[in-house]
């Protein structure tokens, strides 16, 4: 079996799965998923603090799963915008673990990751995509090695 990394951009997997479904990743499915194919070395899930306990619970839940939970805190602007980005945490932590694996998942459709997965390629890396098919950038899905939808099969 191949040894995987896994990226998961918990913002974007939330609201794109719940724009698209109005329902919620099965994060227990995926990793089982994965698993089949994959041997996980490292698996992180990129969210924000927002220190409310229904949030610490989930976090919890995907620490168990097996997840190594990197946060970030919200910071909520003065116009009442909110920021709360992880795309180069993400890029840095694939870039400096993409050489002990044969291949990188990446849960997102955020578009911003197609230079990354690129990258990846060119380092002789299969970087399989798992995002929401409407909401995710063509430019990611067309790079991707292999894009995975993410539909009713994988929601709770």
């Amino acid at each position: 079996m191949k040894n995987a990394l896994v990226l998961v951009d918990v913002q974007n997997v939330y609201y794109t799965c719940r724009q698209a479904y109005k329902r919620n990743f099965n994060y227990n499915l995926f990793w089982r998923t994965v698993s089949e194919s994959s041997d996980i070395d490292k698996a992180f899930a990129y969210a924000i603090d927002r220190g409310d306990n229904k949030q610490r619970e989930f976090q919890n839940i995907l620490r168990a799963i097996g997840f190594e939970v990197k946060l970030k805190p919200f910071i909520q602007r003065s116009d009442g915008s909110a920021k709360g980005d992880w795309d180069v945490g993400i890029t840095v932590d694939a870039l400096e673990h993409a050489d002990s694996v044969d291949e990188v998942i990446l849960v997102s459709g955020d578009g911003d990751f197609d230079i990354l997965v690129d990258a990846l390629k060119s380092k002789g890396k299969t970087v399989k995509v798992y995002g929401v098919p409407t909401l995710t950038a063509d430019s990611l899905k067309n790079v991707a090695s292999k894009f995975v939808a993410i539909e009713s099969a994988l929601l709770l």
